[in-house]
């Protein structure tokens, strides 16, 4: 009898204590899930992730190093740090960690040290749901030096069900914007990216209808002065069409890319390389993302200039790369071309294209000089 009483009180005690600790991961995850899925949206860090990290590397935001510096994720000083700094013993004695002036600063230091070292690049040619993925690359990439570090992560994920504000940062990059699956039941979540993940209608374009739009745009034809322009846009079908035998679909201004890449089964590494973009996630203006890689040469031998327009705005239209455009036409990346000139898509042009001088209200060109 005395037996069981103290089996029973061993085991009442273990109930207790697995209990507590669950309390104390609700309690986190409630405190910091909005920072991870705003973080997740902008840098594409997935938010059940860095959930997962954070509550394994801070002991549910209890250890030392997190209560004193708010460093959740255990990250060391490194050389280029430049902020405050404390010392802890960890793989070594005394070690440096950085110290943050709150929580989100340490949040998005950690999207940060992911995104910008060339060793975890290889993470964001992975989906945002593929958490396996995601959790032996941070292992194999050198995060953490524990054998376990993999199994560790997914099991506070499938525990608190950490996928579902990864799917809620998708999502609410997308409210309201039929470009975007409905990401609580993804299908062919399990597909690669082939032809039969891209099924949804014909790719051959429906006829497209014009309509005008007036684009504010500032050139410097007048001294500088400000001119508005009145240039034509396409009105595409939805869903996949086809330009130039490349798939292509038309998002509207304000869709997150990573949601597209999400959708279409194609990593966002590689959606922003097939539209040569720079690495953004909101789209500033409606354009056309290209599926899969455009080809080297046009349909046809060469676009006629009819409104201001980019070589970007040439490029995507046309379903040719930037490169080869450039080169055909012995022309530089920013170079607007003339009204009336043409631009040679298969082959070298006898006669480099006028140019026209075009400043816009900003320097990027990718989110200003695009009419589609």
């Amino acid at each position: 009898m005395k037996k069981l009483l103290i089996l029973f009180f061993l085991l009442s005690t273990v109930v207790v204590a697995v209990t507590a600790q669950t309390e104390k991961g609700y309690t986190y995850i409630n405190m910091y899930k909005n920072i991870a899925i705003a973080e997740m949206q902008r840098s594409g860090v997935p938010a059940a992730i860095t959930l997962a990290q954070g509550i394994l590397e801070s002991q549910y935001g209890e250890s030392e190093l997190c209560k004193q510096s708010n460093n959740h994720f255990g990250i060391k000083c490194k050389a280029e740090w430049t902020g405050d700094k404390v010392y802890h013993d960890d793989d070594e004695k005394n070690e440096c960690f950085r110290v943050y002036p709150d929580a989100a600063a340490s949040f998005r230091d950690h999207s940060d040290f992911l995104k910008n070292r060339p060793y975890y690049a290889s993470l964001f040619t992975l989906s945002p749901t593929d958490i396996e993925g995601w959790a032996y690359g941070l292992k194999k990439t050198g995060y953490a030096t524990e054998k376990d570090y993999p199994q560790r992560l997914l099991k506070i994920i499938n525990d608190y069900n950490l996928n579902q504000y990864t799917i809620a940062a998708l999502q609410q990059t997308n409210k309201n914007n039929s470009v975007v699956a409905d990401f609580s039941s993804p299908k062919n979540s399990n597909q690669k990216n082939s032809d039969a993940t891209f099924v949804k209608q014909s790719v051959t374009p429906t006829p497209m209808k014009e309509e005008k739009e007036e684009v504010e745009i500032f050139t410097n034809y007048q001294n500088g002065n400000r001119n508005t322009a009145s240039v034509t846009t396409n009105n595409y079908p939805q869903g996949i069409f086809s330009i130039n035998h490349s798939k292509v679909i038309f998002a509207t201004a304000g869709t997150s890319l990573l949601a597209i890449a999400y959708q279409y089964q194609v990593s966002l590494s590689k959606l922003l390389e097939f539209n040569e973009m720079p690495e953004i996630n909101i789209l500033p203006k409606g354009r056309l993302i290209f599926l899969e890689r455009k080809l080297k040469k046009g349909d046809k031998d060469f676009h006629v200039v009819t409104k201001t327009e980019s070589l970007y705005d040439i490029c995507q239209r046309e379903g040719v790369r930037m490169e080869n455009v450039l080169q055909y036409n012995s022309l530089k990346k920013d170079a607007f071309p003339a009204i009336g000139e043409k631009i040679y898509l298969r082959y070298q042009a006898p006669n480099s294209p006028k140019t026209i001088a075009l400043v816009t209200s900003s320097q990027d060109e990718f989110s200003n000089n695009s009419f589609e």
